[in-house]
C-alpha cells in the first residue's frame, strides 16, 4: 500500500552509514569510517558445521555487500503488484528500471529515479521495497542510506557544508560498498543547490577520484509536481478514460521541466536534469476512493486481524476527496489509514 505503512514497516528516519558517527552538533551528514565486517566473531559452540573461507564465515554473521547478487525481478513484481495500489506506472517503471541496471554488468552510470506525487500515494513504501528487494536487511542495511531533507539538511546558510559533507559521505560509503543505495527524501524541502554536489557521482565517468559509483542507485522522493500528476489524471477521468491508460510519456517530459522550473523542487535549475542525469521521472498517481479501501484492507492483514467490510468502508468514508465538485481523489492518499484504523 502506499507511504501508510512506512512506520508500521520500520521506516528509519536516519541516514545510516554503516556505523560512521554523526557530528557532534547533530547537523548535516555524518562523516567517519564505514565498520570493519570482518570483527564479526563466531557463535559459542558452534562447532558441527564445516569450516568456511573467512569472507564466507564473516558474511554468516554480519551484513556483506553482495554487489554481482541478482535481482530477484519475479518477486520484486510480485510485491509491487500484491502491495502497491493504484500505481500501475510507479509498478511498470521501476520494475523496468531495476531489472535492466541489475542485469547489467557494466552499467555507464549509476541508477537515478526521481519518484512524485502527493503524499500517502506509495513513494516512501516503495523506496521501502527496493531497499529490502536489493539488501536483505532493507532500510536497516548498512549499504542503504536514508536522508531526510529537514532533519540532515535543515539550514540554509550551511549548504557549502552539507555538500562537502554529502560529497564525503556518498565517496565513502560506495568506495565501501559499490551497489549502496542512496534514498533522498523530502526533496522538495531541500535547500537548492545542495543536490548538484553529487552531480559528478550520477555522471558517465568510469571513475571520480578513483571511485566508481556506476553500480550505485540513487532515489529522490518529492511532493513536487503533484499538481501536474493530479491534472492529467483529472483530464484523463474527465474524459472517460482509465487511469491504467496513462502513461509515463503523458507525464514524464511535463513533470520534468516543472521540477526544474520549481524553486520548491529540490531540484530548481538542477544541473542533474539540465545534463540529464536523471533517468525515470516516475509519477505517483492521486488515489481513488477504492484504493484507500485496499489500503484499509491490507493494513488490517498486517495488523493480523480478519478483514472486517464495514470498517473498511467506514474508515475509507472518513477520508477527505478533492476536487470539491467531484470529490474523486484522497487529498492524503492513504497516509492517515493506520491512525483512523486505530479508533474503530
Amino acid at each position: 500500500m502506499g507511504d501508510a505503512h512506512d512506520s508500521s514497516r520500520g521506516r528509519d528516519d536516519k541516514a545510516k552509514g554503516g556505523g560512521w558517527k554523526r557530528e557532534e552538533a547533530g547537523e548535516g551528514v555524518a562523516r567517519g569510517q564505514p565498520r570493519d565486517a570482518s570483527r564479526a566473531t563466531h557463535k559459542d559452540g558452534d562447532t558441527d558445521s564445516p569450516p568456511l573461507p573467512s569472507a564466507a564465515l564473516s558474511c554468516r554473521f554480519a551484513e556483506c555487500c553482495r554487489e554481482e547478487q541478482r535481482l530477484n525481478a519475479s518477486a520484486l513484481k510480485l510485491e509491487l503488484e500484491e502491495k502497491l495500489f493504484g500505481q500501475h506506472l510507479a509498478t511498470e517503471v521501476i520494475l523496468k528500471a531495476l531489472t535492466g541496471f541489475k542485469n547489467n554488468k557494466n552499467p555507464k552510470k549509476p541508477l537515478t529515479l526521481s519518484l512524485h506525487g502527493w503524499a500517502g500515494t506509495g513513494k516512501n513504501f516503495v523506496s521501502q521495497i527496493v531497499a529490502e528487494n536489493l539488501h536483505s536487511k532493507g532500510l536497516k542495511s548498512n549499504f542503504v542510506h536514508l536522508f531526510v531533507s529537514t532533519l540532515h539538511f535543515p539550514h540554509e546558510q550551511h549548504i557549502k557544508l552539507y555538500q562537502d559533507q554529502l560529497q564525503g559521505w556518498i565517496r565513502g560509503n560506495v568506495s565501501a560498498c559499490a551497489s549502496s543505495v542512496f534514498i533522498f527524501d523530502e526533496m522538495d524541502k531541500l535547500h537548492p543547490g545542495v543536490i548538484d554536489a553529487i552531480k559528478p557521482f550520477l555522471d558517465y565517468y568510469e571513475q571520480v577520484d578513483g571511485v566508481s559509483y556506476r553500480k550505485a542507485i540513487f532515489m529522490f522522493l518529492s511532493n513536487a509536481g503533484g499538481d501536474l500528476i493530479t491534472k492529467t489524471a483529472l483530464d484523463f477521468w474527465r474524459a472517460g478514460r482509465k487511469r491504467e491508460d496513462i502513461q509515463l510519456k503523458d507525464l514524464e517530459p511535463v513533470l520534468s521541466v516543472g521540477v526544474f522550473n520549481n524553486k520548491h523542487s529540490g531540484l530548481w535549475r538542477s544541473g542533474l536534469i539540465d545534463r540529464n542525469l536523471i533517468d525515470y521521472f516516475i509519477p505517483f498517481l492521486p488515489l481513488e476512493y477504492r484504493h484507500v479501501k485496499m489500503c484499509v484492507r491490507a493494513e488490517m492483514r498486517a495488523r493480523g486481524s480478519a478483514v472486517d467490510e464495514d470498517i473498511v468502508t467506514r474508515v475509507a468514508e472518513e477520508m477527505t476527496f478533492f476536487p470539491k465538485g467531484e470529490k474523486i481523489y484522497s487529498d492524503k492518499g492513504c497516509k492517515t489509514v493506520q491512525s483512523r484504523l486505530d479508533f474503530h
